[in-house]
């Protein structure tokens, strides 16, 4: 996924510490270096770790509580009462947990969060051996870790200090919406992360229920209202921006603001589709997201690379509207771009850490292979990733994941799945 999009046929990685020295042919990298370790990849694609520009990783303990439900209902009703009543620090951990354990196992190697208790999030991200971007979410009413915006404003602000200058984990700012935050409050969020030279999270325009409040309540677009707070630069990412208009594009493009495009939760919720090819022609950097499993049901990024390629062909009626090898861009270098990280991340370049997967190709759903991007976007699975190095350390080989203990993972999130049960007053 460089510049050049080169795919190199029996090519090879040279990885010194945490960076990549070299990319070419197996041939010449074998004469100019000695390595204390290989990997062999014969017969499989190596392509750089995926970038999963926004989720909520915890949220994986919600798995399957409330589906078939618009997104207002889905909150209102199911998701924010069931947060009220088991979210806590340690569910926090042990949710992050899990969904790093997927994510590994899925080729992701970077996300972006916005959930509670964020400082727990980051200490298991950072053992997991994931990069992450991670929130500290802000919002208006009482949340599970901080129950007054004042005491949550501070708790961000030990939060970013706390975490800077991490090899892993880079801080960020996270307010949750248009519509769960007041103005004053998203320009003191927009300070914040200025002072401290902080990332800036917030889902904007996800649904046309949120764009006709903004638009009845500040007579302007979700994105028109934040331009006029003066909240939008090149250190925000957006979520979802489903409901923009071609002068919110222009906006968007302007101020090079990155968008993560959840093409799945966007689905599932009913909540619309971004116009991703107006996005990208207008030179908006766009990246992929999952969203939580709680509205997806899974953190599997070849599954929104699949249906990002197909939805939009549907909704435009154009079979070239977003070719597979933009999709596989999305995924990668243009997920680095969003979150403003594609001088290190995203491809396999010199210079770039080294965080990179390999993908078996031999399995019957893969073969015949003729096109690298169409098999990777049309046919791949999460299961087909066999290995995933984040800054040069293996977190799995040949599917075994060496940073987490699995069965204790997996056995404690049916424990917390028993406890949700009762406590929503589920059988």
């Amino acid at each position: 996924m460089d510049g050049d999009r080169r795919v190199l046929e029996n090519g090879a990685v040279a990885i010194r510490g945490d960076r990549i020295v070299e990319v070419g042919t197996a041939d010449a990298l074998s004469r100019r270096y000695r390595a204390r370790r290989a990997i062999d990849a014969a017969g499989r694609i190596v392509l750089p770790g995926l970038i999963n520009t926004h989720t909520h990783a915890s949220m994986v303990l919600f798995r399957g509580l409330a589906d078939d439900l618009p997104l207002q209902e889905w909150l209102e009703k199911a998701i924010f009462p069931a947060e009220a009543k088991n979210v806590t620090r340690e569910f926090v951990r042990w949710g992050t947990r899990l969904a790093c354990l997927e994510m590994i196992q899925a080729g992701t190697t970077t996300f972006v969060d916005m959930y509670y208790f964020e400082s727990a999030a980051a200490d298991e991200t950072a053992k997991a051996g994931m990069r992450g971007i991670l929130g500290q979410a802000l919002i208006d009413f009482p949340a599970p870790d901080y129950k007054t915006w004042p005491e949550a404003v501070a708790a961000t602000e030990r939060f970013l200090r706390a975490w800077k200058g991490h090899a892993l984990i880079t801080p960020a700012v996270a307010p949750h919406a248009t519509y769960t935050v007041s103005p004053d409050h998203l320009k003191e969020a927009h300070a914040l992360a200025v002072r401290e030279d902080a990332p800036l999270v917030i889902h904007v325009a996800e649904t046309q229920a949120e764009s006709q409040t903004i638009r009845s309540k500040y007579a302007a677009t979700p994105v028109g209202f934040l331009e006029g707070l003066g909240f939008l630069d090149e250190s925000v990412l957006i979520a979802h921006a489903i409901w923009v208009d071609d002068a919110d594009i222009a906006t968007l493009a302007r101020r090079k603001v990155g968008v993560a495009h959840c093409p799945q939760s966007n689905m599932k919720l009913a909540s619309g589709t971004s116009p991703v090819p107006a996005l990208l022609s207008a030179q908006i950097a766009v990246g992929l997201g999952t969203d939580g499993a709680a509205s997806n049901n899974d953190l599997d990024l070849w599954e929104e690379m699949d249906t990002a390629a197909k939805l939009h062909k549907l909704v435009s009626m154009k079979a070239d509207a977003l070719p597979a090898r933009d999709s596989v861009a999305m995924a990668t270098i243009g997920g680095a771009r969003a979150i403003h990280r594609d001088r290190d991340l995203g491809s396999l370049e010199p210079g770039k850490l080294a965080d990179l997967i390999v993908v078996r190709i031999n399995t019957a759903h893969q073969t015949p292979l003729y096109d690298v991007y169409s098999h990777l976007v049309y046919a791949t699975k999460a299961s087909d990733v066999e290995t995933v190095v984040v800054g040069g350390r293996v977190l799995m080989e040949n599917r075994q994941v060496k940073t987490l203990d699995a069965p204790a993972v997996l056995a404690k999130a049916r424990q917390y799945r028993d406890q949700i049960r009762k406590s929503v007053g589920r059988p």
